[in-house]
């Protein structure tokens, strides 16, 4: 998701899945006070194990799917606890829900002490995906339909494991949901297409999202067989998991920050016009998504849309405008394979390196993402020299489009523009 602090008010639909959450949250608390709490000793344990995991959480870092898998792994086992050291719990799908919202309550408490603001879309979507696995699973439990239909041996394992898939799926859904409505919200662009943001969290799942379910079954299941004694036991592998992926999301940060800087390095020499890079990144980003690219596909066409002129930096003198498309077809080319030759250095995926390679050839024999950035970088040195506006810049691509352009793809920068009302690229 994109960063929690923003200044601009919420969509719509934000606020529609906050107020669901909040909704939800008050009917759990206000079921569990006047029924009583069921269960204390594991309400307050799997509440001060969430507590815990939100605490420790030092927010999301760019990249970063899940800052605080640890209390997303503990509420979720506390949806899907049945039994508890062979003994029956009757806590359910309401107390959990009462017992993560209250959990995330007193886990803000520091954070609000210390002048720090707290996600209020990740808790809505927490307290909504944990609202969900606990009545998918405890009206089986309570009802003993699920003992029925799984025995009390081994099987019954498949109940937690058949709730995780469709649990992780209203992740996703409400995750791409909040990033598409912000995305909306924060400026005049065409917002990304929600299937290819959808597709993007699904894919997501397989890396900490994985661990976080795994952990959160085996959590729920190891309580079940050995009582609350196997919790502290079990933090332990998904505690490991989240330092690494932490590591791992700091090393995407310094690899994106040495890209950018690199991009930044045409511009404070001269060679292209201020902003060129950005723009052109951020405009190949929404056409590639219009056109289905998701995940790593994504990532090296943004990658590569910053780097493509960076192979300027070999010219005696820059190119009115950083326009590079009127020398010759060979100077064209070698501004291109130095290019990609420089990129190869910085470490990036070598598919980087192949995009900027293929700047200078028909769009025939270029990759996908070489054709995007191509024409996204064609449309914003059109619009820098003052063709007519956005509208003539991209007629300009359209009577290119027998060698230069991918039809497909002009059309797809058409439909972005025309969601975004066509402001000039030179503009921003």
């Amino acid at each position: 998701m994109r960063a929690p602090y923003r200044s601009v008010p919420p969509a719509p639909a934000v606020l529609a899945v906050r107020g669901a959450a909040l909704l939800l949250a008050f009917v759990g608390l206000v079921h569990t006070l006047v029924h009583g709490l069921a269960g204390p000793g594991h309400a307050l344990a799997f509440g001060l194990l969430v507590a815990a995991g939100e605490v420790v959480c030092r927010g999301a870092a760019p990249g970063e799917r899940e800052p605080a898998p640890l209390a997303a792994a503990g509420a979720l086992a506390y949806a899907l606890l049945g039994d508890s050291a062979g003994r029956p719990t009757t806590h359910g799908a309401l107390q959990v829900v009462a017992v993560v919202v209250a959990a995330q309550a007193l886990a803000a408490v520091p954070r609000l002490a210390r002048g720090r603001r707290t996600d209020a879309d990740r808790a809505a979507r927490r307290t909504l995906t944990v609202g969900f696995a606990a009545v998918c699973f405890q009206p089986l439990y309570t009802s003993g339909q699920a003992e029925r239909v799984f025995g009390d041996g081994p099987y019954f394992a498949l109940l937690p494991l058949a709730v995780l898939a469709p649990t992780a799926l209203c992740d996703a859904l409400l995750t791409a949901l909040l990033a598409r409505s912000w995305a909306r919200s924060e400026g005049p662009g065409a917002p990304p297409p929600y299937g290819s943001l959808l597709v993007d969290e699904v894919r997501g799942l397989a890396g900490i999202g994985t661990a976080i379910g795994a952990t959160g079954v085996v959590m729920a299941l190891g309580v079940s067989a050995a009582g609350l004694w196997a919790l502290p036991v079990l933090c332990g592998p998904l505690l490991l998991t989240q330092v690494s992926a932490r590591r791992y999301a700091a090393v995407r940060t310094t690899r994106r920050q040495t890209i950018a800087s690199l991009a930044r390095a045409t511009e404070i020499a001269g060679y292209t016009p201020p902003g060129h890079a950005r723009r052109v990144a951020a405009l190949a980003t929404a056409v590639g998504r219009e056109l289905g690219l998701t995940g790593p596909q994504l990532t090296v066409l943004e990658h590569a849309a910053l780097m493509h002129d960076i192979g300027q930096l070999s010219l005696l003198d820059p190119v009115t405008g950083g326009a590079t498309a009127r020398l010759p077809a060979a100077e064209q080319r070698r501004i291109a394979l130095l290019g990609g030759a420089v990129v190869r250095r910085t470490g990036v995926d070598p598919a980087v390196a192949a995009v900027v390679e293929q700047q200078a050839d028909p769009y025939r024999d270029q990759l996908p993402a070489a054709r995007i950035v191509r024409t996204a970088n064609a449309y914003d040195d059109l619009c820098g020299e003052c063709v007519g506006g956005p509208l003539g810049a991209l007629e300009q691509l359209r009577l290119g489009t027998g060698h230069d352009h991918q039809p497909q793809v002009v059309e797809a920068l058409g439909r972005v523009l025309a969601r975004g009302g066509l402001t000039p690229a030179g503009a921003g």
